[in-house]
């Protein structure tokens, strides 16, 4: 009971932080685990009208599972997280973005006259993927970078001039409200797609198109968390240790 009642008070991003895999828990309750992952599992549960104990429970059941083995990301060497990040979430965000919007064009010429929800959903996620472009120009080009210098700084126990941006701290609150902003704007795209569900007259086009905003919805989630979660603490943490 007490370890319950400790679990209770644990905030949501810690949890999957800690194994990503309860990801999948939060999710199928509706809960936002990355942008709104510093809130407690009393406070979500409160909220969203769930039993504490049925939501741990769920959890505890990830947790003691062996039938999959979870990354550590947490392990990682902060310049590794990094790369990686850009690499995998940065590159599917290039890559998928021009082609959602090429489909979801399409749809709204199709069948935009009968579902007019779909143009309020092809100007969210292009307003999206403009943002979500920017965004990731600047962590390449700035924040990245400074945080493997910290890290080659203490690899070598050398010192490490202070930047622009003074702390690590400026730009991190920067990149997190652009997270929040775009876990919203999508929040209203899976309103509008009815949880990205096809209409009954749907084409395989229709289809394809919600399942693929589906897909870029999840990769955005495990990729914002691995930056509010995990990345971005740890920044501040190490810039702590070499002040």
């Amino acid at each position: 009971m007490e370890t319950l009642h400790k679990d209770a008070q644990k905030q949501i991003g810690q949890f999957v932080a800690d194994d990503f895999r309860t990801a999948a828990v939060f999710s199928n309750y509706g809960i936002d685990f990355c942008c709104k992952g510093d809130r407690t599992v009393e406070e979500v549960c409160k909220k969203n009208n769930i039993e504490v104990e049925e939501l741990l429970g769920k959890l505890l059941e990830i947790q003691i599972s062996n039938n999959q083995q979870s990354i550590d990301y947490k392990s990682w060497p902060l310049d590794l997280l990094a790369d990686y990040i850009e690499k995998k979430h940065h590159r599917y965000v290039e890559e998928k973005a021009p082609v959602l919007r090429q489909f979801l064009d399409k749809l709204c010429k199709v069948h935009g006259q009968r579902h007019p929800e779909l143009l309020e959903v092809t100007a969210l996620f292009i307003g999206c993927a403009k943002e979500m472009a920017s965004h990731m120009k600047k962590e390449e080009l700035i924040l990245f970078p400074f945080i493997k210098r910290m890290v080659k700084a203490q690899m070598e126990g050398t010192k490490i001039e202070s930047p622009q941006f003074t702390t690590v701290e400026n730009p991190i609150a920067l990149m997190k409200h652009d997270h929040e902003l775009e876990g919203d704007r999508f929040r209203k795209i899976v309103e509008l797609t009815n949880n990205y569900t096809p209409p009954a007259d749907a084409c395989n086009t229709y289809k394809v198109t919600f399942a693929m905003l589906d897909e870029f919805e999840k990769d955005l989630h495990l990729h914002i968390h691995l930056e509010n979660n995990i990345l971005f603490p740890k920044a501040i943490e190490l810039e702590q240790t070499l002040n």
